[in-house]
């Protein structure tokens, strides 16, 4: 099983070989980046790629690692105790399965996604530590213990909201997907847009990287945000002659919003068109 990339999604040689590491060496592979870098969506495609069933657990600050393994309704059995309901006798029927445990059971070996690991408490990756390493875990309420059929593929993200416990980095096979580079962008641009016009797009690149390069900028705009900006300039019938403009009055691209995500960014190129404004006088 390799992976060699898909015609929806443009994978470096240096990803390509972190995937195909983290399947022979069957550990976690966690992978980091800014946020819009495609790293969810790896997952995805990897499951594409090398057809296999696809589990996601999408981490939340509530999450508990016991969630990922199963969880035990125990409301829902006194509850029916109380009515006299023949479901009480079989204590299965209160058991939820978690994503693990879907992943272990799975008739053909899955790829397991655990989206956004740094969201958790931080002793969430801890807490996931031994059932990572051994493939199984104990079921107390029913005394059984399942283990994986054969070890699912584990793609884990990470925002860097948070370090991850070194205990849990030893386990894992790390990758940091660098923000792409114009050539790479420009490949990406072509997967989501066949066929756009090339000078549109050179344009539209040069400024997205000067607007992610302005020093102070809070959020630097990602890679799925270019993607909506160029469908608005398309929609729009916004032109590479506008974008090449470089009036300090017009500082500001056209349709920012798809860009630019909260007001401090929105202010900061305002007072930059303004001093560009007053130079011009």
């Amino acid at each position: 099983m390799r992976f060699e990339g898909t015609s929806a999604y443009v994978a470096t040689d240096d990803l390509k070989v972190a995937v195909n590491a983290a399947i022979a060496l069957e550990r976690p592979l966690l992978v980091k980046g800014e946020p819009g870098t495609g790293k969810s969506v790896l997952a995805i495609e990897v499951a594409k790629a090398l057809g296999a069933p696809m589990l996601e657990w999408h981490v939340k600050s509530t999450t508990k690692a016991q969630q990922g393994l199963y969880e035990y309704d125990a409301v829902s059995r006194l509850r029916d105790s109380q009515l006299g309901d023949e479901r009480v006798k079989d204590i299965r029927n209160y058991i939820k399965r978690g994503k693990l445990w879907d992943a272990f059971v799975a008739d053909e070996r899955p790829v397991l996604l655990i989206d956004e690991i740094d969201k958790a408490d931080i002793e969430f990756p801890n807490d996931l530590l031994l059932e990572l390493d051994r493939m199984e875990f104990h079921v107390y309420e029913t005394g059984e213990t399942v283990k994986a059929r054969r070890r699912p593929i584990v793609i884990i993200t990470s925002n860097n909201e948070k370090e991850l416990p070194d205990a849990f980095l030893r386990r894992c096979f790390f990758h940091y997907i660098r923000f792409p580079d114009p050539d790479t962008m420009n490949a990406i641009v072509e997967v989501h847009y066949p066929g756009i016009k090339q000078r549109l797009v050179s344009e539209a690149l040069k400024l997205f990287y000067e607007i992610r390069d302005v020093p102070g900028i809070k959020k630097k705009p990602s890679t799925s945000e270019l993607l909506d900006w160029l469908k608005l300039l398309m929609v729009e019938d916004i032109g590479p002659e506008t974008l090449r403009e470089r009036d300090p009055k017009k500082l500001i691209p056209p349709l920012h919003g798809a860009l630019l995500k909260n007001e401090q960014d929105v202010h900061l190129f305002e007072r930059l068109a303004f001093m560009g404004r007053r130079e011009g006088r």
